[in-house]
């Protein structure tokens, strides 16, 4: 079995066959959410707090509810973080080398209630693991975890109740419908208790990034626990190392030289194409503004607050593509639209030769493929400029799960919720990032050749439920492949040497609802030019409908957030 990855840039720890939750988040269209009314709420950065509060919070007003920072010192990464990157974790520690991040525990000894999407099969509720980390916190913690699929619809149906858990876990990609204003109604203001120098009775969550904290202000409140992350975009063009070194081929370093190359190595009587569906990457080759956040897409220009649906590099972005599904250089189970999960299979047959995915997928991919392939090996590539020089990429949300705290919480109830969440946000290196990691040693892991390796009972109980109730700064630690680690982590850093923030980087915008569905059509637009159903044309009509339909309006209620109240760059 392949040694079980720590966790990572990404949102989750995993569990053996690599899979993420940031990957299943790289592949879903997350919407914009909505709030009735179309009352202009910037939830980051305030909003209206019960009707009592309107405009946003930022600046000075954000620097009072923003808990201050302090980097954690207990363990020092292999691979310092820079430029946004991660941080980096290349050996396995040791039991007896093991930290101690909380020396006592925290919790009362109380009990919370907490309900959290999960992808699998729960555990039984009185496992070893779950035992463990109740005793280990001091907090006895009953898991309602519902499926992370429909998730959405029981979130929805639980927030329009009058009976609430104790804690609920809210997924960036949940935050639709009444759902944000549910938020500022029905969860507690944890200012209290972090705002300023008091979040140092915590230390794992003073140790959280700044920019991610600012991303948990709700309604003018800091009310959500943040699950931090890189902000460097989080797609990478892969490549099989192997065969292009057995080919003999070099990676291209321009979009021209791409698709002279992609013409080249495409034998589609050998079952060869050059790549998988590439929009993902096109996009940051041509500098457009991305990110599963839409509120991402709008940039300030000059004294113009311009959307990315209107930028020529948008089209640019889109034509490149086009061209290489044109050159019949793509594999036809995407031009089926046969994309996701499917393209990383594709890879790994030796079926293409370059796909966009995850960055999860390097490590995810090298690990399932070195014990069937020992000579398998991928990397990404470094993004460059449409001219072949140097990219403009732009910055993803540096949080984008959250965790809240019901209003009806006693005041030891909200302790203990805290309690849980520094110890979750305990670093690599310690033992309470090993219990909630891993679990318990010789029942859910155990020692092979130097690495943690999960038993089938870990593997079973192990598995999501603490990933989101607190995780500390962005790090990359696979020590099973540290060299995958390195490059990992290298290569974030290369990114985010070029990377920048626009203007609504760092905030939780809600879009009125009249307007919220206006770019809806626009993905399954731009899947159909690429792959020559539609015509460029019909982007531009479609931008000029956007803009007749609403998009004008939209802008001006953007550009006014930021005139009233700046931005949290």
């Amino acid at each position: 079995m392949t040694p079980n990855a720590s966790r990572s840039s990404g949102p989750s720890r995993r569990g053996s066959s690599g899979t993420s939750r940031r990957s299943f988040l790289a592949s879903t269209a997350v919407a914009t959410a909505a709030v009735a009314g179309g009352i202009p709420l910037l939830a980051a950065c305030g909003g209206e707090q019960e009707g009592r509060k309107e405009g946003t919070t930022s600046g000075k007003e954000a620097e009072k509810l923003l808990p201050a920072f302090v980097a954690s010192a207990v363990v020092t990464p292999d691979i310092p973080a820079k430029n946004g990157s991660a941080a980096g974790f290349t050996r396995a520690i040791p039991t007896a080398e093991l930290r101690t991040s909380v020396p006592k525990a925290l919790g009362s000894g109380g009990k919370l209630k907490i309900m959290s999407p999960f992808w699998g099969t729960p555990p039984k509720g009185d496992n070893p693991y779950y035992t463990a980390m109740n005793k280990a916190v001091g907090v006895e913690v009953t898991w309602q975890n519902q499926d992370g699929v429909t998730y959405d619809q029981k979130l929805g149906a639980v927030l329009a109740s009058s009976d609430i858990p104790d804690v609920v876990v809210v997924p960036g990609w949940n935050l639709m419908g009444r759902i944000p204003s549910a938020v500022n109604a029905k969860f507690a203001d944890l200012g209290p208790h972090l705002s300023g120098d008091k979040v140092k009775d915590y230390p794992n969550l003073a140790a959280v990034p700044t920019e991610a904290w600012q991303r948990g202000i709700f309604g003018g409140q800091l009310r959500g626990v943040p699950m931090p992350g890189s902000y460097v975009t989080d797609i990478a063009p892969l490549y099989r190392k192997d065969l292009f070194a057995k080919k003999g081929y070099s990676v291209p370093k321009s979009p021209d030289a791409f698709l002279s190359w992609a013409k080249e190595a495409t034998d589609a009587k050998s079952k060869l194409w050059a790549c998988d569906d590439m929009k993902w990457t096109a996009f940051n080759i041509f500098g457009v503004l991305s990110g599963s956040d839409k509120a991402l897409w709008w940039n300030l220009e000059g004294d113009k607050l311009v959307n990315r649906i209107e930028t020529e590099q948008y089209l640019e972005a889109l034509e490149w593509t086009r061209k290489l599904y044109a050159a019949e250089v793509v594999h036809p189970d995407a031009v089926q639209g046969k994309a996701g999960g499917d393209a990383g299979n594709r890879f790994t047959a030796g079926e293409v030769l370059v796909y966009n995915q995850n960055i999860s997928d390097w490590w995810g991919k090298t690990a399932e493929q070195r014990t069937q392939n020992p000579d398998f090996e991928m990397e990404a590539f470094d993004i460059f400029g449409a001219d072949g020089g140097d990219p403009t990429l732009w910055a993803v949300q540096p949080a984008n799960i959250f965790t809240f705290v019901s209003k009806k919480a006693t005041e030891q109830q909200i302790k203990d919720f805290l309690a849980l969440c520094n110890f979750c946000a305990a670093p690599y290196g310690t033992k309470e990032f090993m219990l909630t990691a891993y679990g318990v040693e010789g029942t859910d892991y155990t020692f092979e050749g130097g690495l943690p390796v999960k038993t089938q009972q870990g593997v079973n109980e192990v598995n999501g439920a603490y990933d989101y109730t607190g995780n500390p700064a962005p790090y990359i630690a696979y020590p099973d492949l540290p060299d995958v680690t390195r490059a990992m982590v290298e290569w974030q850093q290369r990114m985010g040497a070029f990377t920048r923030k626009s203007s609504f980087f760092g905030l939780t915008v809600t879009e009125p609802n009249r307007w919220s569905n206006l770019a809806d059509d626009f993905e399954q637009l731009e899947d159909d030019v690429v792959r020559g159903r539609k015509k460029i044309s019909d982007v531009q009509q479609a931008v000029s409908d956007w803009r007749n339909k609403g998009g004008d309006q939209l802008r001006d209620w953007y550009k006014k957030l930021l005139d009233d109240n700046g931005s949290a760059k």
